[in-house]
């Protein structure tokens, strides 16, 4: 029997560990990339549904002199009206009713625009904010 006339039929298992390793570490660095990608995706939804509706309720608020009554009659007002074609949902909780707890979609807060163009607490107008899915406000949004 001539052992060097032998050939290889399969991989050795130092192969198969190097291989498995190498997937491992690619997988390691490419799903975060993707998971990174849906919440801007979310994000950017967000910032354009709420420059959207703020620009609807000013409007509204121009046709009607008050704020719609959102918080009560949620967004039947702006969809009779037809300033919505439908209730909007908020992308980060799936959800298009009024309230600041956890699954809430959308809350008015007493905001204004501070020396930075950005929303700051403290304002005496209502402006439409988003949820997130604990209930906390969205803070990433946009002033226009």
């Amino acid at each position: 029997m001539n052992i060097r006339n032998r050939t290889r039929k399969a991989f050795t298992l130092i192969e198969i560990l190097i291989v498995v390793v190498i997937l491992g570490i690619l997988a390691a660095v490419v799903i975060p990339q993707f998971t990174n990608a849906a919440d801007d995706a979310n994000a950017a939804s967000v910032r354009t549904q709420l420059q959207t509706l703020r620009s609807q309720i000013e409007l509204y608020r121009a046709e009607n002199g008050a704020d719609p009554d959102l918080a009560t009659t949620g967004w039947a007002d702006m969809v009779s009206g037809g300033y919505l074609p439908g209730p909007p949902k908020n992308p980060l909780t799936g959800t298009n009713n009024f309230g600041t707890g956890a699954g809430d979609g959308w809350r008015w807060a007493a905001l204004q625009v501070d020396n930075n163009d950005q929303w700051a607490a403290g304002g005496t107008n209502n402006v439409l904010v988003a949820n997130n899915p604990d209930g906390t406000m969205y803070h990433d949004y946009d002033t226009n």
